[in-house]
């Protein structure tokens, strides 16, 4: 070891000696430089992939679990109050948002380590789901012979739904939303080891250049030159791309995925909101609040509206351009006929016209039901179009990373071995 040194800085007092050296700690620069960068960078873009690929679909269908559960439970209360015979499109309705429930549990399970948090909620949502379809059937089955224990089965069915699977499936939506989160932060770290590597290589090669002109007297050496070359592309590269996907990134969630999150949110109240005005009718006030005072459901589906009112507010103000805000002003006023339609049916069932009152909710013109739907479509178009441009700002967020971390790698080669030319066309002057 002590030898080895010595012969170090022996060779350190000559030049031939100093030259290799020189070209030896350029040549590790450089490839160290395009090391760093092709690790920091792959992890940078792995988990761009991951928002794109895994995390952010896995947050959207999560939030579709919840949007079926709901609606699926708003078709139950629908088709009951139709009486015997349920309309069809509503038992198609609901038939669908069962299927697509458990279909993309399956997807989520597939996708869910085992130990997290989100394969819990996935396997309670998967033994409850039997479970209320079960008692759904049960109020049906009693519905059609006539007998008022229906509305106990339906009531107890909307009481699982509400007080254990919509509460699994909003932890489940807040998991795989908080993963989404961890993923676009990994993502839009700087990589700051790799730029500080490079302004460090940079200047060692400038220095080196200035060197061999102040030794030599010639202005350029075209091996460091071509080293000092692929060293600045790399460099430019990483800052520019990094800067890009870091920027789309961000729009993708300020710009994208904080409107779904309002979004989902807002059509959820709306369909649980929809369900509690067609059980104010399944229950005929036999349900009350804590103090006995108030109807639960009324209650509970005024909660819903002025949630809902916040929500879209929210998303009004977050949405940047006319294709988001249209449906959402839809939505609004939607919101504002259904609450109109509402009173005149609540004034209707309070002066004992109850048939009246039906129509006015589950009527095929002029009803709440009509209303609803109408906010429905509203922030369904809402939805896809904030989707769409969630998806194109990070699938440019992950573009800008592309090819980065191979092009920085092969660079780096380039550039040692350019390094180490330029230093061995001095060194040959000395033989």
């Amino acid at each position: 070891m002590r030898a080895g040194a010595d012969q170090l800085r022996a060779a350190a007092t000559t030049e031939p000696g100093r030259l290799r050296i020189i070209g030896a700690v350029l040549a590790l620069l450089v490839l160290g430089f395009g090391a760093v960068t092709a690790l920091e960078i792959d992890g940078r873009a792995s988990a761009a992939h991951d928002v794109v690929s895994r995390s952010q679909p896995l947050s959207a269908d999560a939030a579709s679990i919840y949007r079926s559960l709901a609606d699926a439970d708003t078709m139950a209360a629908s088709g009951f109050l139709a009486g015997a015979q349920e309309p069809k499109d509503v038992h198609e309705q609901y038939e669908r948002d069962i299927t697509e429930a458990a279909r993309l549990l399956v997807r989520a399970a597939a996708s869910t380590g085992a130990s997290t948090s989100s394969a819990k909620e996935i396997a309670t949502l998967n033994e409850l789901l039997p479970v209320y379809t079960g008692l759904v059937e049960r109020a049906r089955a009693n519905n059609r012979q006539g007998l008022p224990l229906g509305g106990a089965y339906l009531r107890y069915a909307n009481q699982k739904m509400a007080g254990e699977l919509l509460p699994a499936a909003e932890r489940l939506y807040a998991a795989e939303t908080g993963r989404l989160d961890a993923d676009s932060d990994d993502a839009r770290q700087w990589p700051f080891v790799s730029l500080a590597v490079g302004v460090v290589a940079l200047a060692v090669l400038v220095w080196a250049q200035r060197r061999h002109y102040r030794a030599t007297n010639r202005v350029f050496s075209q091996g460091l030159l071509a080293a000092t070359a692929a060293a600045t592309v790399v460099l430019l590269w990483l800052a520019v791309g990094h800067t890009v996907a870091r920027a789309e990134l961000r729009d993708a969630m300020v710009h994208g995925q904080e409107s779904l999150d309002v979004l989902n949110k807002a059509r959820i109240s709306s369909l649980k909101a929809r369900a509690n005005e067609n059980l104010t009718l399944v229950a005929r006030g036999a349900v009350l609040t804590a103090d006995g005072t108030r109807d639960q459901y009324e209650t509970d589906y005024g909660t819903g509206m002025r949630s809902l009112g916040e929500q879209l507010a929210s998303a009004g103000k977050l949405a940047d351009d006319a294709r988001g805000s249209r449906p959402v002003a839809d939505a609004v006023s939607g919101v504002a006929q259904w609450q109109e339609r509402h009173r005149k049916a609540r004034a209707t069932d309070d002066r004992g016209d109850y048939d009246g009152a039906l129509k006015q909710v589950i009527g095929p013109e002029d009803s709440t039901g009509e209303s609803f739907r109408k906010v429905d479509d509203a922030l369904r178009e809402a939805l896809d179009h904030e989707q769409r441009e969630f998806s194109a700002a990070a699938g440019s967020g992950e573009g800008a990373l592309g090819g980065l971390p191979a092009g920085a790698a092969l660079l780096a080669v380039l550039g040692a071995v350019a390094a180490i030319a330029g230093v061995n066309r001095r060194l040959s002057e000395y033989r």
